[in-house]
């Protein structure tokens, strides 16, 4: 007697690349499948994203084939946000648009591009939507949320971004890894109150509360920030990996975090030259600093 339940669709892992405007999402989809590629790894970026214009990667599926910001607003005479919003409602009610696209992709691992409009992730339903619909479609998925790292100089500013991470985890409802992107300029933008590891890890945030009221204006709020502080902490969910999308090892912990997130293993192939990668960034930085190769000390004992 043959069962009539239809075959479960292939599994299929990816990213769902997620933040404000100006984080480096494009970015990191160009840096990620660059990388994954030379791992091995047969990639796709699907664009979901209909303001993004002059894109700088090759991509399988691109949402303005199906609608475009500026159509939007044009037609509908709405403003930058109305205009996103309506075109992730659109999507969300086109959804066999984008499933008859991801057909024809199936054996790739997935980055899908998203847009970037805070409001799209804590407060409105079509993207959480879109997203539980690829889960159904059997996507296992990891949601990058980054997050530009000149946040960190600022107290008051690193406290909106810890609520507004811990607001789109709750809502959006995915594995999820908070990034701190643009780690090589952090510098810029002036010294840290605190040590790096202070705000990748979030320890104690009484401190940084503390550090906050020194300033007069923000003095008078104390007490919400407080309250802010605690709620972040009760949840004990957010924590920040820092990201340098032009170094090696930067990515190569990202994609582990992100692996170990959504379970995807690695093949004997990819670990072999992910292992080949790493040692050659170390080589690369080792003669930066010496001017010799490993070879040439040897030789000079």
């Amino acid at each position: 007697m043959t069962s009539s339940n239809p075959p479960k669709p292939a599994l299929h892992f990816g990213q769902v690349v997620i933040g404000p405007p100006g984080s480096g999402k494009t970015t990191y989809c160009r840096g990620m499948q660059e990388f994954l590629s030379r791992l091995g790894r047969k990639v796709v970026i699907v664009n979901l994203d209909p303001a993004n214009e002059g894109l700088p990667y090759p991509c399988a599926v691109d949402i303005s084939e199906l609608v475009t910001l500026d159509d939007v607003m044009d037609g509908l005479k709405l403003g930058p946000n109305g205009g996103l919003i309506y075109s992730m409602e659109y999507l969300e009610a086109n959804l066999d648009w984008l499933e008859s696209k991801l057909k024809h992709d199936q054996s790739s691992y997935f980055l899908f591009d998203c847009p970037g409009q805070v409001e799209l992730y804590t407060h409105h339903n079509s993207v959480k939507n879109i997203f539980a619909q690829l889960s159904k479609w059997n996507f296992r998925l990891t949601a990058v949320h980054l997050v530009d790292s000149h946040y960190c100089a600022d107290p008051a500013k690193f406290i909106s971004v810890l609520c507004t991470s811990l607001s789109t985890m709750l809502h959006v409802e995915l594995p999820h890894v908070n990034v701190l992107s643009k780690m090589d300029l952090i510098e810029q933008y002036g010294k840290l109150a605190f040590n790096l590891d202070y705000y990748t890890e979030v320890l104690d945030l009484s401190y940084l509360v503390e550090h906050l009221s020194l300033d007069p204006f923000f003095k008078k709020f104390h007490h919400l920030n407080v309250k802010l502080a605690e709620v972040i902490q009760d949840y004990s969910l957010v924590s920040f990996v820092p990201l340098n999308v032009q170094d090696k090892e930067s990515m190569t912990q990202v994609l582990r975090t992100v692996d170990k997130a959504n379970g995807y293993c690695f093949g004997d192939l990819e670990e072999r030259n992910l292992q080949a990668m790493i040692t050659l960034s170390v080589q690369e930085k080792y003669m930066e600093a010496t001017g010799k190769t490993v070879e040439d000390e040897v030789m000079d004992l």
